[in-house]
């Protein structure tokens, strides 16, 4: 048996999270890894003691058809990238990786070019992570430097969604 590598791995683990996601529309896992050591993880859900989207039967943005990427303040729930984070202490965090896995609800599919929204960009720059692996199917990924989101700012161009 050939044994995984360990980017995959990392990736596995962030979609195994992702299965305790709340959404109805989308489901995400993030695992933080420094020196081969999980700092972190998170899945997306909703704050603690307020209701899940999965509890209510219903997601807002679904209903008013908001596009994937956008008006994320209508948003019940924490997103995986900053659950991971809120639960890591800053220090063991710089110049550490991300790795993040999403799956659509509907379908069980991989998301289709999944990236960071800008919220979670802006608390992956502060919390001084190096890389960001996204899971694009089950042996492919994509990896980020964090420092390109910073330097190609696009908030300066009012673009929306990812």
């Amino acid at each position: 048996m050939e044994r995984r590598d360990k980017i995959n791995y990392y990736l596995d683990l962030a979609d195994v999270v992702s299965k305790r996601g709340t959404c109805l529309r989308r489901n995400y896992g993030a695992v933080i890894v420094k020196n081969d050591e999980v700092i972190s993880t998170g899945y997306v859900g909703a704050p603690r003691g307020r209701k899940n989207c999965s509890d209510l039967g219903v997601c807002i943005r679904q209903k008013m058809q908001v596009p994937r990427g956008e008006r994320y303040e209508l948003c019940r729930s924490v997103h995986a990238e900053a659950n991971a984070i809120i639960s890591a202490e800053r220090e063991r965090m710089i110049g550490s990786s991300i790795y993040l896995s999403g799956r659509e609800v509907a379908t069980g599919e991989y998301i289709k070019n999944s990236c960071s929204c800008s919220m979670c960009k802006r608390m992956i720059i502060n919390a001084g992570i190096e890389r960001v692996y996204i899971r694009d199917d089950e042996n492919n990924y994509r990896v980020v430097q964090v420092q390109d989101w910073i330097d190609q700012d696009e908030s300066l161009d009012g673009v929306f969604g990812y």
